[in-house]
C-alpha cells in the first residue's frame, strides 16, 4: 500500500469524494489487491491510473484484478490521471451517474427479494 495518495488522487478525494453523500474510503484492501477508492453501499472501485499502469505486467495485473472484482459483484471505473487533470468534471459526472445506476439497481434487486419472500 503506498503511504501517499498521487497528485491526481488527492485531486480527486479532496474535491469530490472526500464530501461525496454516499462514503468512499481511500486505498480500500479486498482481497489480495488494493482499491484507489471504494463505496461499499454501491460496491463500486474507482481506480486512477498513471503511467506504470502501461508499462511491464502491469496492465495484466489490472485485468485479473478486474476480473476479481467482478466476481464479488464490485464495478470497477478507471480514469486516467490526465482525465482527471484535464477533464474533472467530466470524471465527477461519470462517477456519480454510475453511483445512481448501481444504487438504483441494487435498490431493485433488495425490492424483487422482498416481493419474493413475501409472497411465501
Amino acid at each position: 500500500m503506498r503511504k501517499q495518495m498521487t497528485p491526481a488522487e488527492k485531486a480527486l478525494w479532496f474535491r469530490f469524494l472526500r464530501e461525496y453523500p454516499l462514503p468512499f474510503v481511500a486505498q480500500k484492501v479486498i482481497g489480495e489487491y488494493i482499491v484507489d477508492f471504494y463505496c461499499r453501499r454501491v460496491r463500486l472501485s474507482i481506480e486512477l491510473d498513471g503511467d506504470s499502469h502501461y508499462w511491464g505486467n502491469h496492465q495484466r495485473y489490472d485485468q485479473i484484478r478486474t476480473l476479481y472484482l467482478e466476481t464479488l459483484e464490485i464495478k470497477e471505473l478507471r480514469f486516467t490521471n490526465t482525465d482527471v487533470y484535464e477533464n474533472f468534471e467530466g470524471v465527477c459526472e461519470a462517477i456519480h451517474t454510475e453511483v445512481e445506476k448501481r444504487r438504483n439497481d441494487l435498490f431493485d434487486q433488495k425490492e424483487a427479494f422482498a416481493s419474493l419472500t413475501r409472497k411465501r
